[in-house]
C-alpha cells in the first residue's frame, strides 16, 4: 500500500523509463565523444602546420604499471622505458606515425607537422618542420588534409605519407624536399574520410600494405590494399584488396614490416567502460593474394593499469643488438590526454633480420 508520500506505481515506472532513455542518450553520446578522440580528423582540419624551426620538448618518466612500478615485461614485450612528451610550443602533439633510426625518432602529426628528436633521456636534436605540400604538379590544401600514415625506403631515402580527407598517398624526395607524385585510387577513395589510410608498412621486397581503419574488407574485418609497387605512381598497378581481421572491437592504427614474411599490427579500441586500449598483433604477409584474410597472433596488450592512452603511432629499429621497438600515442590535442612515448624490445622470434 503506497502512503500519501508515495509516487504512484505507473508514475514511478515512467519515470523510469526516462530515466533509462536519459542514461542511454548520455551513454551513447559518450560513445560518440569517445570515438570522435578517437578518429578527430574533422575536428583537426583546419589546423596550421608548425613553421620550420627549433623545438623545445620536455620528457617526464613514466611506469609501465601503476600498480607495479618494477614490473619490466608485457606480453612478448620486454619494457625499457616511457616518456611523456610536452612541449610549450601550442602546435606539438598529433603524433599519428614516426619512424626511428639510431636513436631518432621522426614523428609525423595529424597537421603534417615533422617533430624530430633524439630518443630520450637524451632528447636533443629537437627540431620541427611542416610537409611541403605544393609542387608544380601536385597541391594539397592544407585545410583539408590529415596526414596519418608514413614509411621510409632507406635504401632511396624516399618517404610516403599516407593523407586521410583527400584520400591519397604521396611521395616525398629524401629529407623531404619536395613532393615527387601523388595518386588517389578509387579503393581508397572509397574508404572514410576520416578512416582511411591509417595504417602503411612497406616490406623487403617493395610492395606496401595499406590498412583502412574503417573500410570493410571484402571477407570481413577492415580493408587492406597491397600495392605491387610504388602507391603514389600514376602507373602503377592498382592494388589487391584483402581482409584484416583486428582483435574483436579494434581497429588498426599503425604498421611496421619485421621483415621475413610479418607485419606487427598496432590495434586500438575506446570504450566508455576502459576508454583507451590497444593491441599489438603479429600478422603473417608471406602468402598475399586477393581475397586473403590476415589475422594476427597477439603480441602484447596495453590496457589498466598498463599505461594506456590513444596509441596511433609505432617504429622498429636495430640498437645495441636488439630489435627496439617505439609505441605513442596521439594526444588529438586535448588537455587531458598525453602524448605518450614508450621503448620495448622486441622477443628474438620477432626480431628484425
Amino acid at each position: 500500500m503506497f502512503s500519501k508520500f508515495a509516487v504512484p506505481q505507473e508514475a514511478y515506472l515512467q519515470s523510469l523509463k526516462r530515466l533509462s532513455r536519459l542514461a542511454w542518450v548520455v551513454g551513447a553520446l559518450s560513445v560518440v565523444v569517445l570515438t570522435a578522440l578517437a578518429s578527430d580528423d574533422l575536428l583537426l582540419a583546419g589546423k596550421k602546420p608548425h613553421p620550420t624551426g627549433p623545438l623545445r620538448i620536455s620528457f617526464t618518466p613514466l611506469d609501465l604499471d601503476s600498480r607495479n612500478p618494477a614490473r619490466d615485461h608485457l606480453g612478448k614485450l620486454r619494457f625499457l622505458s616511457a616518456w611523456e612528451l610536452r612541449s610549450t610550443d601550442p602546435e606539438f602533439g598529433g603524433l599519428s606515425s614516426m619512424i626511428a633510426q639510431n636513436g631518432h625518432i621522426l614523428a609525423l602529426n595529424d597537421t603534417g607537422t615533422l617533430f624530430g628528436f633524439d630518443a630520450p633521456p637524451a632528447a636533443t636534436g629537437q627540431f620541427a618542420e611542416a610537409l611541403p605540400v605544393q609542387s608544380r604538379e601536385f597541391q594539397i590544401d592544407r585545410m583539408q588534409w590529415d596526414s596519418e600514415s608514413i614509411v621510409e625506403d632507406p635504401v632511396t631515402g624516399k618517404y610516403w605519407v599516407g593523407f586521410e580527407l583527400v584520400q591519397r598517398i604521396c611521395r616525398y624526395a629524401p629529407r623531404f624536399a619536395r613532393i615527387e607524385e601523388c595518386r588517389v585510387w578509387p579503393a581508397i577513395h572509397a574508404w572514410p574520410a576520416t578512416e582511411s589510410t591509417e595504417a602503411m608498412a612497406h616490406l623487403p621486397d617493395g610492395r606496401f600494405v595499406v590498412f583502412s581503419e574503417g573500410g570493410a574488407g571484402p571477407r570481413g574485418g577492415n580493408e587492406a590494399l597491397v600495392f605491387q609497387g610504388d602507391p603514389a605512381n600514376g602507373r602503377s598497378r592498382p592494388p589487391i584488396s584483402m581482409s584484416y581481421i583486428p582483435p574483436r572491437g579494434y581497429r588498426p592504427t599503425d604498421a611496421v614490416s619485421i621483415g621475413k614474411g610479418r607485419v606487427l599490427v598496432l590495434n586500438r579500441r575506446v570504450t566508455l567502460l576502459d576508454g583507451f586500449t590497444a593491441a599489438l598483433v603479429v600478422v603473417d604477409v608471406s602468402n598475399l593474394h586477393a581475397g586473403a584474410v590476415l589475422q594476427g597472433k597477439e603480441v602484447a596488450r596495453f590496457a589498466s593499469p598498463i599505461l594506456s592512452d590513444n596509441y596511433e603511432a609505432m617504429a622498429v629499429e636495430k640498437r645495441g643488438g636488439h630489435s627496439v621497438l617505439w609505441i605513442a600515442s596521439d594526444d588529438n590535442h586535448k588537455f587531458f590526454q598525453r602524448s605518450l612515448l614508450l621503448e620495448f624490445i622486441l622477443p628474438p622470434e620477432l626480431a628484425l633480420p
